[in-house]
């Protein structure tokens, strides 16, 4: 396993070791200890979510207000560009994004710290996108920042209008949005 930082010090990419032949592959996906060792992080994870969308959706820019999630998050099936924005008010990078292209080809992971709001969009003709939270998804709590917010500027590189959830379409720009201290 190899750990790849990104512009934002807390985000993470995770590069797993792949033992490839004519047969196929394998590789680990998680290792509780590699994974302390490697990042320094203890995270415990407590739900798994998988999702499957079509060509062109964008799903984000999601958070928790209370109990907030550290996501480690891939793709099993196509490919997506997965974007994590700090929303941490003291935070020296609040406000600033990052964003990689996760892939069952790749098969990268991105870690995705409490204190961020998370999306994707869907590159390909679908993705499966697998999540390990580290606490539970709890609607009451649950919060979007608006996809396109030019506050934040995220450069997803579309050429149409994302396919988006009604939820999703009425996400808040950061300036009115409930952030972590």
């Amino acid at each position: 396993m190899k750990i790849i930082p990104t512009a934002i010090p807390d985000v993470l990419i995770v590069e797993p070791t792949v033992f490839g032949d004519a047969r196929g592959f394998f590789f680990e996906s998680f290792n509780t200890r590699r994974f302390a060792e490697l990042t320094g992080i203890t995270a415990n994870f407590v739900q798994d979510n998988h999702s499957r969308s079509t060509h062109n959706v964008l799903r984000g820019l999601h958070y928790q207000t209370q109990h907030p999630q550290g996501k480690l998050v891939r793709v099993t099936a196509g490919e997506v560009l997965d974007v994590a924005v700090d929303i941490r008010k003291h935070s020296p990078t609040f406000g600033h994004w990052t964003s990689t292209v996760l892939s069952a080809e790749n098969k990268r992971q991105m870690w995705v710290p409490a204190g961020f709001a998370h999306g994707f969009l869907v590159l390909g003709e679908y993705a499966e996108f697998l999540y390990k939270t580290t606490d539970y998804w709890m609607a009451e709590h649950e919060r979007c920042i608006l996809w396109n917010d030019p506050a934040i500027g995220i450069e997803w590189g579309l050429s149409e209008m994302p396919v988006m959830s009604p939820k999703d379409k009425k996400g808040k720009l950061l300036s009115q949005a409930e952030i972590f201290d």
